[in-house]
């Protein structure tokens, strides 16, 4: 197991968890999500002191990759060329409507967005010395996909579950079914010794989520 340090980096007026994870003993690692501000997340890495070795998306909504190629430039100044990587191609349409949404909410510093590489169902990525399994877990958007790393224990999952909610399915393309299959199929049976960083908010564990989200218990009113 590599010595594995995280940050998270909170950017966009949607308090958007970027999540900077890297091994600390090799110095190299990778930002999940880096939504907006990309200055600061650039900061952040460089106090880390930890070399890039790619960018990571979950989905293609604004706040979780419209400071995706940002980023992607600021590294590359630096020296550091990387890729980005994810989601799936189902969220294309997604990534090319970003710098549009941001105009409509106002926010600036948000660019379309164009990966290096789209990811499908059962791939692996490399990242901080890791090997991530690509799962796609659609509903939230078409194209959601979730990165687990067996040896950690660990799930960046995006906007598919948080600590006492699930992601919301209320867009033209959402899916609430869709999206609770696949926390069903997908990541509850991962284990409940799991633990995961989502897109908003604190984290948490899939055993305490499967035990008492209201979403997942039936208990929601």
């Amino acid at each position: 197991m590599p010595d594995l340090k995280a940050a998270i980096v909170q950017v966009t007026p949607f308090q958007q968890n970027c999540l900077l994870l890297w091994d600390a003993e090799a110095r190299r690692g990778s930002v999940f999500d880096p939504g907006g501000n990309a200055e600061r997340i650039f900061a952040a890495v460089t106090q880390s002191g930890f070399t890039v070795d790619s960018i990571l998306l979950t989905h293609g909504h604004l706040d979780h990759a419209g400071g995706a190629e940002a980023l992607q430039a600021l590294l590359a100044g630096a020296g550091q060329p990387v890729e980005i990587i994810g989601p799936d191609i189902r969220d294309k349409f997604l990534l090319d409507g970003i710098a549009e949404q941001a105009r409509r909410y106002g926010i600036e510093g948000m660019a379309n967005c164009t990966p290096d590489r789209w990811l499908t169902e059962g791939e692996q990525v490399a990242a901080a010395g890791l090997t991530f399994d690509v799962l796609h877990c659609p509903g939230h958007t078409p194209g959601h996909v979730v990165f687990f790393a067996p040896a950690a224990k660990l799930a960046v999952v995006g906007d598919v579950l948080f600590r006492g909610s699930v992601g919301r399915t209320d867009f033209p393309y959402g899916d609430s079914a869709a999206l609770l299959d696949s926390i069903a199929r997908k990541l509850l049976p991962l284990g409940d010794d799991v633990s995961f960083v989502c897109g908003h908010g604190p984290g948490s564990t899939l055993g305490a989520e499967r035990r008492s989200n209201p979403f997942l218990t039936g208990a929601r009113a």
